[in-house]
């Protein structure tokens, strides 16, 4: 089977090495795909999600997965778009992907289908903002896609104003509104589910981190870590997962005439009144990817192909039910802005039962990989314990280096009780 990927980083990778492993006679392509990924997949460039249509029907691709979610969300959409064409598409039609691609759409599809999640007030302009979040800690949302960076938890005023400003005023992601909601406390958790017109399987629970520094201090980030395992949660949680959120999800999806089929991630919050939603994600988490994808068994891409022809088919997968832990490293700079081009060594030194995942790295003409992006790899191990998949991926991730390297040493011990 031919099947192309699109995205190009660590989460992309992770899948692409998947689909490899569960079958190797599969024909994979990535648009664009990396140096890295060049390994496993042909890298194809397309300057538009119809110009990388077109490329797909051209080349007899049986299979488009959706790795990442800007294309999704464009004017024509790339799941509408292989609809038209007559090539299955793993990823939600435009419509639908606007869960992820407006805040404020998702939080009045939340209140609409009673879905449990944090009050909240949708605001177009600075002054709005300023009042609507006077009571704090508060969180400040941008109304649309901003790679993992579009979100502040402000405990002090300065903290919000200078968010504010930079959203609002300086438009630093561009044109959009702002949603100011109730900050939520309790753990974080991530939950991902297979839907097809109706149908889901829930999937491996994760918990990523996405503060740049230890004890989860400092800004967001696209996700410094994650740790993925069967047992992250109580069955009785995740029944009430299902129960109050995951199931109104899919069913509000039927009602507002949004056909689903593909990834979506549930961001919750446990907190003493019970889970709520923190945001919709329509594709795979990043990191969380990196850390489940080595987990999964079956044939991976006979079960996308399925779902996205509207047959979801769990037996085809199953997890492994060891803990897996991914370590980000970062580079200098990172996430305010990034270096590029320093030299990564000890990449071969990692060791052959671990996975590193390539986030943002190119390949120079001496064959050596340089830094190319804020997170640059995904060092991911698994073990019977927590412990000792943790233990196994810092003793990897501490072996490769490059100047300015960010790297935080409380992935998978935060937020777990020893």
């Amino acid at each position: 089977m031919k099947i192309l990927v699109t995205g190009k980083g660590g989460r992309e990778h992770a899948i692409l090495t998947a689909l490899k492993r569960s079958n190797p006679e599969h024909h994979l392509f990535a648009c664009p795909g990396s140096d890295a990924i060049a390994s496993i997949a042909t890298c194809v460039k397309a300057a538009s999600p119809a110009q990388l249509v077109q490329w797909m029907q051209a080349n007899s691709i049986d299979l488009c997965v959706a790795g990442e979610e800007s294309w999704l969300v464009t004017d024509e959409g790339l799941a509408n778009l292989c609809q038209q064409a007559g090539i299955p598409c793993w990823g939600p039609r435009r419509e639908a992907a606007q869960l992820e691609a407006s805040k404020a759409f998702a939080k009045e599809f939340l209140c609409r289908h009673h879905i449990p999640t944090a009050s909240h007030k949708v605001c177009t302009t600075a002054e709005e903002a300023r009042a609507a979040s006077q009571q704090l800690p508060t969180v400040l949302k941008f109304d649309g896609l901003a790679a993992g960076k579009g979100v502040a938890v402000c405990h002090r005023r300065q903290e919000a104003e200078d968010f504010i400003e930079e959203v609002m005023e300086k438009r630093i992601f561009g044109p959009g509104n702002l949603v100011v909601e109730q900050c939520l406390v309790g753990p974080e958790i991530s939950v991902f589910a297979s839907l097809c017109s109706g149908a889901y399987q829930i999937l491996m629970p994760a918990r990523d981190y996405k503060r740049i520094g230890d004890a989860d201090q400092g800004p967001n980030t696209g996700g410094m870590g994650a740790v993925a395992c069967l047992e992250i949660l109580k069955p009785e949680i995740l029944a009430t997962i299902e129960r109050q959120i995951v199931e109104p999800t899919v069913k509000g999806l039927i009602a507002d005439g949004l056909d689903y089929r593909g990834f979506l991630y549930f961001g919750l919050m446990l907190t003493d009144q019970g889970p709520k939603v923190i945001e919709y994600n329509c594709r795979f988490g990043d990191p969380e990817a990196e850390a489940v994808m080595p987990l999964l068994r079956g044939d991976l891409g006979q079960y996308l192909l399925h779902g996205a022809r509207g047959q979801l088919k769990p037996e085809l997968i199953s997890f492994s039910e060891q803990w897996s832990v991914c370590v980000i490293s970062a580079s200098a700079g990172y996430p305010a802005s990034s270096r590029s081009g320093d030299r990564i060594h000890g990449l071969e030194s990692a060791g052959q039962d671990i996975e590193v995942f390539h986030c943002g790295t190119r390949r120079e003409t001496d064959g050596t990989m340089v830094t190319n992006g804020g997170r640059v790899l995904a060092v991911v191990a698994q073990g019977e314990t927590r412990t000792e998949a943790r233990e196994k991926a810092y003793q990897a991730s501490s072996t490769i280096r490059f100047d300015g390297l960010q790297r935080r040493t409380d992935i998978a011990s935060l937020h777990f009780e020893d």
